[in-house]
């Protein structure tokens, strides 16, 4: 098709002035050396490796830093979205509007003998924990050492395995509200049941958490258990391939989500670059190249086979942002 003189000419003014408008610029969050930068892909940020861009991001190490972070977006009137190591989250493809906050930086143990307990960061990784404990001969957290999330992530979603969970262990959680005022919770407050508490779809964000812990076992007895944990994940979970961990919470019964799957005949069924993994049917693999919405649309295929076959509602565990099509 031609365009007319004219037609071209409007076409032409509109390109240059979209060349003409500046871009949003790096900036830091106000009294901090904290940097809030523009269009950050969340393929970056999370473990399936898709997503599109955050519209500003940004990555506090402290408490203050993350307080001002939150200031500057209310300033702005932008949502703020919060993730942590992004092992448990599926983002659009559309990518998310706000500030995207990622409290991955934000890392401290502190290991208090007296108590027998450990105070930690949100970002704070649970693998890397569980290490640090086992490596001072502490007992009870060496079922983490497979989840690649983070402390904060583990307590609101209650993360668990080999039959123990963050429920178990925790004395306390400190919250943060949008307003930047903290809260001290304890594990009663947040409701907690199954791979859930109150904090999920809420509106206050975990900065740190309190465990109690069992110290003076042999270190040597401790590492070889948190191995041992560690080598069962590995030879029954797809760790070689990006994913998000499990997808969908075991219903109620003795049949986990992942039989139902394997049972349904849906191992390795692909929509586009993501595939029901051979190896663990609850997992969901990027196989190279996947969208955002490959991995949803796989989601609702299961949830819809596993409905039509057993009657059986699967409720996703992986935390779903952004806007999807209707399906």
């Amino acid at each position: 098709m031609t365009l007319s003189y004219q037609t071209r000419r409007v076409v032409e003014t509109a390109i240059a002035k979209r060349a003409e408008k500046p871009k949003k610029q790096e900036i830091y969050v106000p009294g901090t050396n904290c940097q809030i930068k523009p269009q950050v892909p969340l393929a970056h940020l999370t473990s399936l490796r898709v997503g599109g861009p955050a519209e500003w991001h940004v990555a506090p190490r402290t408490l203050q830093e993350l307080q001002a972070s939150l200031g500057w977006a209310r300033s702005e009137g932008l949502p703020v979205t919060m993730v942590g190591a992004g092992s448990n989250v599926l983002a659009s493809d559309r990518g998310l509007p706000g500030l995207t906050i990622c409290t991955r930086y934000m890392r401290y143990a502190e290991f208090d003998p007296t108590l027998s307990q450990v105070k930690t960061a949100a970002g704070q990784s649970l693998v890397r924990l569980a290490w640090k404990a086992a490596e001072r001969g502490w007992e009870g957290i060496e079922w983490a050492v497979g989840i690649p999330g983070t402390v904060g992530g583990a307590v609101v979603m209650n993360a668990g395995a080999h039959g123990a969970c963050t429920a178990d262990i925790l004395v306390e959680a400190k919250v943060l509200s949008p307003l930047g005022v903290l809260k001290t919770l304890s594990p009663e407050d947040l409701g907690y049941s199954y791979r859930t508490s109150i904090l999920q779809g809420s509106d206050l964000w975990v900065v740190e958490a309190t465990f109690q812990l069992r110290p003076g076992a042999d270190s040597t007895k401790v590492k070889a258990v948190t191995e041992a944990q560690l080598e069962r994940r590995r030879s029954t979970q797809p760790y070689h391939l990006p994913s998000c961990g499990s997808v969908f919470r075991n219903p109620l019964g003795d049949r986990g989500a992942g039989w139902l799957i394997e049972q349904t005949g849906l191992k390795g069924y692909q929509i586009g670059g993501a595939r029901v993994s051979e190896l663990h049917a609850n997992f969901i693999v990027n196989c190279g190249g996947a969208t955002a919405e490959d991995i949803f649309r796989l989601i609702h295929y299961v949830r819809d086979k596993v409905q039509n076959r057993w009657s059986i509602a699967l409720e996703p565990e992986v935390r779903i942002l952004g806007e999807f099509p209707d399906l």
